[in-house]
């Protein structure tokens, strides 16, 4: 072929610039598009490894180890994943522990105390209970009505006139007549209680209502004078007293 013949003085030249390293490569002839041996018809190579392109070459005609041909990459396909049971999920997590129940905790109320005047309850060294006094206690009484109480201390105290013995006495008249009206309105005997305690614990200090006994030291003693009702129970009640 005259492109054989065309190739012919390159390829006699290469053997001359490297005469050990031109060799055969093991390309049959019909591979059209690189210079070939005449007698073999086998693609010229150099020591290289490298091969000559004639003029009728294409990339169509590209042979390996000549040229790389690009070959389609198979498609890996995705490692299948083995799902998992979503019970076989629920069951691999331990199950949270229930919340703790808050439990209530009981208080206890404090005990309420209802404080009133012995002179509006009574008269001076008196211990019969006024009209007035009445109707304080009965206020008492509507509130005790359908309330939860334990028990009702009912105390008494005097003020410093007079000596211990007689005050303390008066003390424990006031508030048994005290404790005698309420059971009369149906308070429950048994959870009343009543005491006196005489002059022992006086409002006034010491220093105040100096004087003997007069009107005036009469009058400015009046907080000693009076008469405690406290209530000790589930629900107390609220004084409006």
């Amino acid at each position: 072929m005259k492109t054989t013949a065309r190739f012919a003085a390159a390829a006699v030249a290469a053997t001359v610039l490297f005469p050990a390293a031109v060799m055969a490569a093991p390309q049959e002839a019909n591979n059209q598009g690189y210079v070939i041996e005449n007698n073999g018809g086998a693609i010229v190579t150099s020591g290289y490894g490298l091969c000559w392109h004639d003029s009728e070459w294409t990339s169509a005609r590209a042979v390996e180890p000549c040229d790389l041909i690009n070959k389609p990459v198979a498609a890996v396909a995705p490692t299948p994943v083995a799902a998992v049971p979503t019970a076989a999920v629920i069951a691999a997590a331990p199950p949270s522990p229930p919340p703790a129940a808050v439990q209530p905790v009981p208080v206890k109320p404090l005990p309420q105390t209802i404080h009133f005047s012995g002179d509006a309850l009574f008269a001076f060294d008196k211990a019969v209970l006024k009209p007035e006094g009445k109707t304080m206690l009965d206020g008492l009484v509507r509130q005790l009505d359908g309330a939860t109480y334990d028990t009702i201390l009912v105390t008494g105290y005097t003020d410093r006139i007079g000596t211990a013995a007689y005050n303390q006495k008066l003390s424990e008249r006031r508030a048994q007549a005290v404790k005698d009206y309420l059971v009369s309105k149906d308070v429950h005997v048994g959870r009343i209680e009543a005491e006196g305690r005489g002059k022992t614990q006086p409002v006034t200090n010491a220093g105040d209502c100096r004087g003997a006994k007069s009107t005036k030291v009469i009058a400015c003693l009046q907080p000693d004078r009076r008469v405690d009702v406290q209530m000790t129970g589930s629900r107390t009640v609220a004084s409006s007293l």
